[in-house]
């Protein structure tokens, strides 16, 4: 039968709520592969028990039947059985957040080159601070062609420290923690420039490489002039510079000291050597997660009075979110 008792937090899309009160035509958070949708409530039931568990994970502590199903790697397991293992999870505080649906095509490779190169990207923000208006622009509308967010500039002031004086500057700005997370995503998990690794999200089609290119470019490169025929970028990041003359076929030396800035030369011809290859990456944020479960404590109810546990049907899924980590009921 498994189920929750009546004070177990469960979450819900209107806001946490606690197992009790949730009643038919709720909707609950729950995990579909990688992602976070909605089902919702078609019947509640209520039973007696005198037996729970606590279930101890590495993000938080949940009390629920013994027989409640809890989504490991290994499967479907009775929650008294989960020790050991992990759970799908999901963090909770960034469940009523705004959902992107970005895009491919050459906006997005801009945005994702133009990010790479000069960009910021913060906790629940992405940023481009430049002198040039024009850059500036492209990013901004390129940003929103890409996500569907609305993204300005505004003037700034950057100081320079060759010419001791503040320099008239643009920003764009978008605070989004969706956003950010999707770029980290992209580059590895960590977004600072000295550890981010080559985005290859931007392999998936030949307009999305070469907005990439011209994006940073435009932020940490430059066209050589006179018959060269080639652009020329910058970057400490060797294993970054790296993997990215291996997609274009280009020979690549890193600068000899530790630290500095290395170069990596990108022909206008560079299609013809026939080295890239297209690649298939997710657009969406990874939403799913892990939690270890550390212990699992058997509690029984004392004296005359046992749980109350409540279970429901749900629709279209069948699991739901408690604290984050995805259950559903027996049977």
């Amino acid at each position: 039968m498994g189920g929750l008792p009546s004070k177990q937090v469960v979450n819900g899309v209107d806001g946490r709520a606690r197992a009790g009160t949730v009643s038919v035509g709720d909707r609950l958070w729950t995990l579909t592969g990688s992602r976070t949708v909605q089902t919702t409530v078609t019947a509640v039931q209520a039973v007696k028990a005198r037996e729970v568990v606590d279930v101890v994970t590495d993000r938080q502590t949940f009390r629920v039947a013994p027989d409640q199903l809890l989504a490991t790697s290994a499967g479907w397991l009775p929650a008294a059985e989960a020790a050991g293992s992990a759970v799908a999870w999901t963090p909770p505080r960034k469940l009523c957040r705004q959902r992107l649906k970005a895009r491919s095509g050459y906006e997005f490779g801009y945005w994702v080159g133009a990010t790479c190169a000069d960009g910021t990207v913060g906790k629940n923000y992405v940023s481009l601070i430049v002198n040039d208006a024009g850059f500036a622009s492209r990013y901004a509308g390129c940003l929103t062609v890409a996500t569907g967010l609305a993204a300005r500039l505004e003037p700034v002031t950057r100081p320079s420290g060759y010419l001791q004086r503040d320099l008239p500057g643009f920003r764009v700005r978008v605070v989004a923690s969706y956003l950010a997370d999707l770029m980290r995503q992209y580059v590895g998990g960590d977004a600072h420039h000295m550890r981010q690794r080559f985005p290859r999200v931007v392999l998936r089609d030949d307009a999305t490489f070469d907005g990439f290119l011209d994006g940073y470019v435009d932020g940490d490169g430059h066209r050589i002039r006179g018959d060269w025929g080639c652009r020329v970028v910058t970057s400490a990041n060797v294993p970054f510079l790296r993997e990215w003359a291996e997609v274009i076929g280009a020979k690549f030396t890193p600068a000899g000291a530790p630290g500095r800035a290395s170069r990596l030369y990108i022909s206008d011809t560079w299609r013809q050597r026939g080295t890239f290859q297209r690649e298939e990456h997710p657009l969406l944020l990874k939403e799913s997660m892990q939690a270890n479960v550390l212990e699992v404590r058997p509690h029984t109810a004392t004296g005359a009075k046992p749980f109350t546990l409540y279970t429901y049907d749900l629709d279209p899924y069948p699991g739901f979110l408690v604290n984050g980590h995805l259950v559903r009921a027996p049977g």
